[in-house]
């Protein structure tokens, strides 16, 4: 499956959720339902999972971490916060150099139209 084809599912998954849940609450909480949606129709997520800093030949031991891996290919950012800020763009789109990944999702859950909180980030793709 195509990052293209992953990331049309997951915007299915992320409307479902906020549909549920509305906005208002913290992030583990929309990243948990997440990843259930995701599961019920057989997509692969893992959470929480460590990104690697490579410096000068060097592996850095930091903790960074993606909320949420989807069939190894998208990387979603999920954000809980009055306004997403432009750090928040570069942070995922550092994830996806950083990964490897060519596809990330930055999604802030606490906006009135879920729609117009969903950005779409790419790594060469």
């Amino acid at each position: 499956m195509e990052e293209n084809d992953i990331s049309f599912k997951i915007r299915g998954c992320i409307f479902k959720v906020y549909n549920l849940l509305g906005p208002g609450l913290l992030e583990s909480v929309y990243e948990a339902a997440l990843v259930f949606e995701l599961k019920k129709i057989n997509l692969v997520a893992e959470t929480q999972v460590p990104i690697p800093v490579v410096y000068s030949d060097i592996k850095l031991d930091l903790g960074f971490r993606a909320d949420i891996i989807v069939e190894k290919r998208v990387l979603i950012e999920i954000k809980s916060v009055e306004n997403i800020a432009e750090v928040h763009h570069k942070q995922v789109l550092t994830y996806l150099k950083l990964t490897g990944i060519k596809l990330g999702l930055l999604v802030n859950f606490n906006s009135n139209e879920i729609s117009h909180s969903i950005y779409r980030k790419v790594n060469g793709l």
